[in-house]
């Protein structure tokens, strides 16, 4: 008799449980949209603008080696790989 009681109350429990996740779970899942899409919205606004369209902006310009590996009265120098 306390076994079939027990399983009464548990599966009541659990019925009660499913019930309230129905309706809780989606009005928690909108308020953490609601809460990263406000996020979202206040980053853009605080963002700074970039550059405008068409503008390039460079950093770091690497040493060019092979400009003072050459004298300039050695002539042209041609770069090449041998195929085999």
């Amino acid at each position: 008799m306390l076994l079939i009681r027990f399983l009464i109350i548990f599966i009541c429990i659990l019925y009660l449980l499913r019930m309230l996740g129905r309706m809780l779970l989606p009005a928690l899942f909108r308020s953490v949209v609601n809460k990263a899409q406000a996020q979202q919205a206040s980053a853009q606004q605080s963002a700074p603008r970039g550059p405008k369209e068409g503008t390039l902006k460079v950093d770091y310009i690497p040493p060019n080696v092979y400009k003072s590996a050459i004298p300039k009265t050695e002539g042209e120098f041609v770069r090449y790989e041998e195929v085999k």
